[in-house]
């Protein structure tokens, strides 16, 4: 009902953020890039999310990549420790969410979720979150932030 009777605000707003998945240190990074530098506003902000499928699938997905089809390093005890990555699929990846974006934008979207899942949501979805978000950083044309939801979950106790 709040939403019905402030539409006509929103109508009428020069800028719209969504703050619901933003701390506090990124919307004022966004206010001062807006109001103090006096850059482009950026109507999108995409936030990408490695998890892990064994915690379920993050609700606000817009987009879920299963990348378990990559060799699981947890299996392997030399690489247990290590992270994964496999740049075929990183390049596919990237490829895919620059031509997304653009659509997002026109459609005039506000928010994108790009959530990145394994099993247990500390390699491989970790390693290629982050490599996405350093391909994809630096761009004027929406905010991005990263996020690793499951990464400290059922951490394992050095020996």
């Amino acid at each position: 009902r709040e939403r019905c009777k402030l539409e006509y605000l929103k109508e009428k707003a020069d800028y719209i953020i969504d703050t619901s998945r933003l701390l506090t240190r990124e919307l004022k990074t966004e206010l001062e890039r807006i109001f103090v530098k006096d850059e482009e506003f950026n109507s999108l902000y995409v936030t990408i999310l490695s998890f892990g499928f064994k915690y379920g699938i993050p609700a606000d997905s817009d987009i879920v990549m299963d990348v378990r089809f990559l060799p699981n390093p947890y299996y392997v005890d030399g690489l247990r420790p290590k992270t994964g990555n496999d740049v075929e699929f990183l390049d596919k990846l990237e490829d895919l969410v620059k031509f997304l974006i653009p659509h997002y934008i026109d459609e005039g979207k506000n928010q994108l979720v790009i959530s990145i899942g394994c099993t247990g949501g500390k390699h491989r979805s970790v390693t290629l979150a982050n490599e996405l978000y350093k391909r994809l950083d630096g761009n004027k044309d929406y905010g991005l932030k990263i996020e690793h939801r499951d990464i400290g979950k059922d951490a394992l106790r050095g020996k």
